[in-house]
């Protein structure tokens, strides 16, 4: 009956400590925001000049809903704060999880987290200095003689976050192999085997998740592979680490 009972509380205390971490992260993603609103449209400004400096002269994007003005750079600052503040977030996470690790596994997962966090960033990067001029540059210049190209604010907008969140998650592979390469689940001679399969599939998440065009298609499915090639790098020395571990504690325990 003592067994349940410190059992139950344990679960309360852990549950009380996951409600206490989620709203310190709520509350920071809304602080951040409180501080950004009054430059929501700076915000806009600044994310959508990719596409507003390849607009032909003498034209503007344009907001076809009633309420767009107000409600894509609200939009949009809401998703900044969430990107401003994704490290706290993480670290939120990271403080919940931490306890319940062993000390060889935290030395593994302290790099994986911070490379997570600036892996993303890389992408968000990439998409907006790299991709943008390239896909809103191809979509400026096929339309048809004698139509204006005049894009909608809030179209935009969903385009843009489309890609940053794509370029963002894809970022995450070399993290994502090295964690199947740390759980076990997979070894780096079997992903290299499946490298023909892995490269099909990068094609086909960048049709999926970028526009209908060739350029944004490639530009995510090719940084896919090379990340992935990155973490099975990388994912080698994990293995041998965990083997190295592994024979450590068997020796200690003999």
């Amino acid at each position: 009956m003592s067994d349940l009972k410190d059992a139950s509380q344990s679960l309360i205390d852990h549950l009380t400590e996951l409600r206490d971490r989620l709203l310190r992260s709520v509350l920071a993603i809304l602080l951040v925001f409180i501080c950004l609103f009054a430059f929501a449209n700076d915000i806009y400004a600044f994310v959508s000049e990719p596409l507003r400096s390849l607009l032909p002269a003498g034209t503007t994007m344009i907001a076809t809903d009633v309420a767009s003005p107000f409600l894509t750079p609200f939009k949009l600052t809401l998703v900044a704060s969430l990107v401003i503040a994704m490290p706290f977030v993480l670290f939120q996470a990271w403080g919940f999880i931490a306890p319940g690790m062993y000390k060889h596994e935290k030395r593994i997962a302290i790099p994986l987290f911070i490379s997570s966090v600036v892996l993303f960033y890389a992408g968000l990067a990439f998409a907006y200095y790299v991709v943008f001029p390239l896909v809103f540059g191809f979509f400026s210049a096929v339309g048809p003689e004698g139509v204006a190209y005049t894009p909608d604010i809030a179209r935009f907008l969903d385009i843009a976050l489309k890609l940053f969140f794509a370029f963002g998650i894809a970022f995450e592979i070399p993290v994502a192999t090295m964690m199947l390469i740390w759980a076990g689940i997979a070894e780096p001679d079997s992903l290299a085997e499946k490298r023909p399969y892995v490269v099909v599939g990068c094609f086909i998440a960048g049709m999926f998740l970028t526009p209908p065009d060739v350029i944004s298609q490639a530009l995510l499915a090719v940084p896919m592979w090379l990340l992935f090639e990155l973490g099975l790098f990388f994912g080698r020395f994990i293995q041998k680490d965990k083997q190295a571990t592994a024979n450590n504690d068997t020796a200690s325990d003999e």
